[in-house]
């Protein structure tokens, strides 16, 4: 599942939300979690800056000694290295308003 990155690798734009969701359950964050924070991005975010996402994603990954794990720093990590300054302000925002912080994955 790690090849899939956060799932943002979005050719073919099959629903932003549930690939994300997807991704993010397969590195261990509740179904709930994963689902309210690929609707927040999904929402607040454009085709291109979720695809920006899903290119730093992958970046941050390569070379991981822990590939199948992703932990909500490795998330908010990938999302600063996206130039774009709207996409880490809305992944922070939907890992707080989903409860990630606060209900981090099991690692």
């Amino acid at each position: 599942m790690a090849s899939t990155a956060i799932g943002l690798s979005l050719s073919g734009c099959v629903n932003p939300s549930a690939r994300i969701a997807s991704s993010l359950e397969g590195y261990g964050f509740q179904p709930d979690q994963s689902q309210c924070v690929g609707d927040r991005l999904e929402a607040n975010l454009s085709l291109g800056q979720l695809q920006q996402l899903g290119r730093a994603a992958r970046a941050a990954r390569e070379g991981d000694t822990t590939p199948g794990r992703l932990t909500v720093s490795d998330f908010v990590r990938a999302a600063a290295a996206v130039k774009d300054p709207k996409v880490p302000l809305e992944v922070a925002r939907a890992a707080a308003g989903c409860g990630v912080l606060t209900n981090p994955p099991a690692l």
